[in-house]
Formats: C-alpha cells, sequence, structure tokens
C-alpha cells in the first residue's frame, strides 16, 4: 500500500456562479521515502493539493488516505516547510526548533537534544541562540526545515520552500534538502515551478495542468540518488527539462489566458 494516496480529489471553492473549481478529481499515489515533485502554472492547485494532505482543507470529493487511514485535519505525522520560515521572531534558533517536541510533552532537556541534533543537521550549530532576525533568508529555512524535522513526521509537505532565496543559495539548499533526505528516508511532497530543482531532487515529478488542474504527465527522473551537481549538465537532465518545459509553456499559456478572460 502507498504511504499517501489521493483518491479522485477534487477542490471546490465557493458557490454558484462565482465559484471556483480548483481541481478535478486527482487520484495519486506516493510511495514510502519518494521525494515526490508537483510542477504546474500559477494557480493550477499545487498547494491545495498539499493543503488537503496536510489537513489544512478538506476535498469537494473524494478523500486522502495515510496509512490506508482517511486524512481528516492537521497531524503531527506530517510536517509543513512554507514559502517562509515562519519562525517565532521572539525565540531564539534553539527554542524554534525545541517548540515542537515540548508541545509534544518532552521535557526540557529532551527537547534541547532533539533540537541540537537537527540544528547541527542543517548546518547551523553556531547559530543556536541567534533570533530570526539575526539570520539570512536561506538561514532562516533551514530552521523552518529543522523544526519540521523535530517534530519527527512521516512526511514533510514544503510549499515552494526556496523560492525566495537568490539563485546560488537556492542551489546550495537543493543539495542540502538532498542530504538530509537520504540521511533521513522521510517521505516529501515538494511543490515548485523550478523544472531544474524538481529533476534535481524528486524521484517523481508530476506535472499538473491549468485550472482546473488535473495530472497532465508524470516523470521518473534518476538523478535523485546522484550527490553530483553536476548532474544538470548532463543529456539525459537536458532532454527530460525540455520535454517537461516544453509541457509546462502549454499549460502556463492557458492560465494566462484564463486571467486575461476573467
Amino acid at each position: 500500500m502507498a504511504k499517501v494516496h489521493f483518491e479522485q480529489v477534487s477542490k471546490r471553492f465557493g458557490s454558484g456562479p462565482q465559484a471556483v473549481q480548483a481541481l478535478e478529481p486527482i487520484s495519486l499515489a506516493i510511495e514510502e521515502g519518494a521525494f515526490t515533485c508537483l510542477l504546474g502554472p500559477s494557480g493550477c492547485g499545487k498547494s491545495t493539493l498539499l493543503n488537503i494532505l496536510a489537513g489544512f482543507e478538506h476535498p469537494t470529493s473524494g478523500q486522502v488516505l495515510m496509512d490506508g487511514l482517511r486524512v481528516r485535519g492537521p497531524d503531527s505525522r506530517r510536517g509543513v516547510v512554507f514559502q517562509q520560515g515562519a519562525l517565532f521572531t521572539w525565540m531564539n534558533v534553539l527554542d524554534n526548533v525545541a517548540f515542537g517536541p515540548l508541545a509534544t510533552g518532552k521535557s526540557a532537556a529532551e527537547a534541547a537534544r532533539i533540537a541540537a541534533q537537527y540544528i547541527e543537521m542543517v548546518g547551523l550549530s553556531g547559530f543556536a541562540k541567534r533570533f530570526p532576525y539575526e539570520l539570512s533568508g536561506g538561514m532562516q529555512q533551514r530552521v523552518g526545515i529543522a523544526r519540521a524535522l523535530a517534530n519527527s513526521p512521516e512526511i514533510l509537505l514544503m510549499d515552494e520552500p526556496f523560492a525566495a532565496l537568490d539563485a546560488q543559495t537556492r542551489e546550495l539548499l537543493q543539495e542540502e534538502i538532498k542530504r538530509i533526505w537520504h540521511e533521513t528516508h522521510k517521505t516529501i511532497l515538494w511543490i515548485t515551478h523550478s523544472i531544474d530543482e524538481a529533476l534535481f531532487l524528486a524521484t517523481e515529478v508530476v506535472v499538473m495542468s491549468a485550472r482546473p488542474g488535473r495530472i497532465k504527465a508524470k516523470f521518473q527522473p534518476r538523478f535523485a540518488q546522484s550527490n553530483d551537481p553536476a548532474v544538470v549538465a548532463s543529456a539525459e537532465f537536458v532532454r527530460m527539462k525540455a520535454e517537461i518545459f516544453g509541457l509546462l509553456r502549454e499549460e502556463a499559456l492557458t492560465a494566462q489566458r484564463q486571467e486575461t478572460e476573467r
């Protein structure tokens, strides 16, 4: 059985003539330990699909199963990392990361030990006593990842976590998240607009159509197992990127027409 199974999941916002059909019925299985990336034009329902799995939204029809059980709301087994770190500004790095373990009943000493472990994993051991405003955007995102991992989730849900970062920082953090995935074997659902990012990280890339979102194509790149950043220059990477680019361009043009017709 798949770790996650979307069974004919659709989502409609609003009612009457102003209603918006965000997702057509979608079925998708995510295996345990997989790194799945969702690609698609803006407004195609990528974040909606992630939010339904997170338990923040309820599907209009269909259901999402995790380990065979229906998702009915937020759950600590599913950790979420947003575009911004969403850190507590009044807490230092250690306290931010320790917050989850403390909230689930761990002692202060145990929570601090867990926090230190994951702060080290994301390469911020020297910044445990710093506050978010003292950190760069990339460092804040590392703290957000450490905080999600400290809750020991079975699945990480990541909604364009590197979108606001400069290109060089983004590439370095892509290598970091790949290393963390190799070490932890977590199941990851990742949203991105970057074809390169999806191909570099994912064991499966799911391309979505313009609204209402549906699955247009799936790819299973082999680059996620490579630790060589130069893999992005390989002939197979370039070929697959060109194929996905063609699919996405078609959907982006459709999404653009939808916006102008509103």
